[in-house]
């Protein structure tokens, strides 16, 4: 009984801090919105973007809004210590992105940023990617492997984040799933500062992304802001899962892979980045250069619409985790999990897109009865759709989307 009522208090904190940023966020999205209405900072519609009319963009700016104040009122709950570098670093990031959204910065100004971010978080938190434990019978690394394997996979998964955001609903739902997965994870390894942080930045998305899907007067995209912000919490948790500061070995069985388990939950954002960035360097193109070649867009060409297309893309990410799991549970060694994440990233982004393009080129059998399919998809905003929508609205005045 003692052991519940210890497991229950210490869950406490982390509940009420994630109720307030759930609270910050929505009370803060209508005074966001009204000011990038105002200042016509809104993301206009052109040849690579799949929105009609233009959208205000600092969505970010409310969910980030949400994260700091529910890491604020966790820590008047205890030391607070470990997580001021996370803090001061979504700052940094969020100010960034909010240039960004407002005047585009250089991709290698943006590059460089990160690499420096990247830099002051594994100084000032000692957390970097230095033990592999046991995958290919490796466990400690030196820093001179483990720094700059830090930055390139930090870097990595900020950028593919920040390349997601495309359709509504995609890297917001991703980031709830995800964060409820690293959350998980967090309290298997006793970790509960990094628990609270994933409760509260997934608490802080599920206002955004009611608005960014069913809002019509409250819509707003997340920006560059929210997505770069979202780069760096999710590098936090991976770099803290593997970091030997944690002694992980104290609370995981021997084939517990860690790696495989980071692997799968960034699966499809980071492998879709990976296919992306390499075809167009292969044309001689920069890696960073814009088009419209990610996963989403290929649903999008198939006829789905954007929520569909989110939601088909986090449910292959779900099952590649589940085979993940699967393969944990039935005994498999670290190696074996992690061939087995790799194959189906590479199944599901490398060879899905250009079979997929083969198939509308083609205009083949498989792809019409699939626009058959995507076309039902489409649905009238009536029913409970609009009751959603009118919960999305209900604080924003008819005005604000006028101005």
């Amino acid at each position: 009984m003692e052991q519940i009522i210890s497991n229950v208090d210490e869950f406490v904190p982390i509940i009420i801090s994630a109720f307030i940023s759930l609270f910050c966020t929505s009370w803060i999205q209508p005074y966001i919105l009204k000011v990038a209405v105002t200042k016509n900072i809104v993301d206009k519609p052109n040849a690579r973007k799949l929105q009609q009319v233009p959208v205000p963009v600092l969505g970010g700016i409310a969910v980030i809004f949400g994260v700091l104040s529910g890491l604020m009122c966790f820590s008047l709950f205890g030391d607070f210590h470990g997580l001021f570098p996370v803090f001061a670093s979504i700052i940094i990031i969020m100010i960034i992105g909010l240039i960004d959204d407002i005047i585009s910065l250089s991709p290698k100004i943006r590059f460089a940023a990160e690499i420096l971010l990247i830099i002051f978080l594994a100084h000032t938190t000692n957390y970097h990617i230095n033990n592999f434990y046991g995958l290919w019978g490796i466990f400690e690394i030196s820093n001179y492997v483990s720094i700059p394997l830090t930055i390139f996979a930090c870097v990595g998964i900020i950028n593919a984040i920040n390349l997601i955001d495309g359709v509504d609903g995609y890297s917001s739902g991703y980031s709830i799933v995800s964060c409820t997965l690293f959350g998980i994870m967090f309290h298997k390894l006793g970790n509960m500062q990094m628990v609270a942080l994933a409760a509260i930045v997934g608490a802080s998305l599920v206002p955004f992304f009611i608005h960014n899907v069913f809002g019509k007067k409250s819509k707003m995209f997340i920006g560059d802001a929210g997505t770069l912000s979202l780069g760096i919490i999710f590098s936090v948790f991976v770099i803290t899962i593997l970091s030997s500061s944690i002694n992980a070995e104290r609370f995981i069985n021997h084939n517990l892979g860690l790696i495989p388990f980071t692997l799968a939950v960034m699966c499809i954002p980071v492998a879709d980045t990976l296919r992306v960035m390499s075809a167009r360097i292969l044309k001689g193109k920069s890696p960073f250069s814009p088009d419209k070649t990610h996963l989403h867009h290929l649903f999008i060409e198939l006829g789905f619409n954007h929520i569909s297309t989110a939601l088909i893309i986090i449910a292959i990410n779900s099952i590649v985790i589940l085979c993940w799991f699967a393969a944990y549970k039935c005994g498999a060694s670290i190696d074996v999990q992690l061939y087995l994440v790799i194959a189906m990233g590479v199944l599901a982004t490398f060879i899905l897109y250009p079979f997929a393009k083969i198939q509308i080129r083609n205009n083949t059998k498989l792809y019409q009865a699939i626009k058959k399919v995507a076309q039902k998809t489409h649905l009238e905003r009536k029913g409970y759709w609009v009751v959603l929508q009118k919960i999305a609205d209900w604080q924003i005045k008819d005005k604000i989307s006028e101005s």
